[in-house]
């Protein structure tokens, strides 16, 4: 898509953060939207900041839990309704915990599988027969930095990023030739609300608190910089998309040292 005027782009997590980044650029690209969240009060602040930057944009909100496989597909039925087709699938909604394997519990690890990993691959899904059936589509899959390379008190989130990638570069391989296209994105540094945004494990202690608080030092790229980062990828077909503070830096290092990255990393940032 050389142009994203007037074209329908869905996402997930709207209501803050990188979600709401996205909503704004895309709205500044002159794209109708329809936005989902499970938090309508943050989708409400998304829409009103929208229509102070771009009056004239078409946005429709909807609140939608991406765990729920009944519930995507049920929003693609509605957007499908709504704006007649999707041309723009981001799958970004996200969250995170902060738990060491012995620490962590099991409901806790399902929780950010069924949002993170599930969440990508009902959205994935639901959308994709729509695109198919025009012969035009781009889904965009949000992995992180930590899905190149692991680091501790993340397993959780770490496993579901791998896996986002790894479905998300398969997917692109087998929508070839179709119009099509898939892009994973390894965001890295993003300066969101991780406080508000993250869980600390029911079991977790000074050692995982330790961990927050050093990788929140390293959290200094805008949101708004990812997105428009992001966007740029799209427009490029580009299967991979890394962005963010030192996102590209840690992926050749992750690449050279696969078996020693942890060693350098924590040397260079203590993770």
């Amino acid at each position: 898509m050389k142009s994203l005027k007037e074209k329908v782009a869905v996402i997930t997590g709207a209501g803050s953060g990188i979600g709401r980044a996205l909503a704004l650029e895309l709205a500044g690209r002159g794209a109708k939207l329809a936005l989902s969240d499970v938090d309508e009060v943050g989708l409400a602040t998304t829409q009103a900041e929208i229509h102070q930057e771009s009056v004239d944009c078409e946005v429709r909100c909807y609140a939608l839990d991406v765990s729920c496989r009944a519930s995507v597909f049920a929003h693609a039925a509605d957007i499908r309704r709504d704006f007649g087709g999707v041309h723009l699938l981001i799958n970004n909604a996200g969250v995170a915990l902060y738990a060491s394997v012995n620490n962590m519990t099991m409901d806790e690890f399902d929780w950010v599988m069924g949002i993170n990993l599930y969440g990508v691959v009902h959205g994935t899904k639901a959308f994709l027969p729509i695109m198919l059936e025009q012969g035009e589509g781009h889904i965009v899959n949000i992995s992180s930095i930590l899905g190149l390379f692991a680091t501790p008190a993340s397993s959780a989130y770490s496993t579901a990023k791998f896996a986002v990638r790894g479905f998300t570069e398969t997917l692109a391989r087998e929508l070839e030739g179709s119009g099509v296209y898939a892009s994973c994105v390894h965001p890295g540094g993003i300066k969101t609300n991780i406080g508000a945004a993250g869980r600390l494990g029911v079991n977790a202690g000074a050692y995982e608190k330790a961990c927050i608080d050093n990788a929140s030092r390293y959290l200094k790229t805008e949101p708004r910089d990812l997105a428009a980062a992001i966007i740029k990828g799209v427009e490029r077909r580009k299967r991979r998309i890394l962005a963010g503070d030192s996102a590209k830096l840690a992926d050749v290092i992750a690449r050279l040292l696969p078996a020693n990255y942890g060693k350098v990393f924590h040397a260079v940032r203590g993770l």
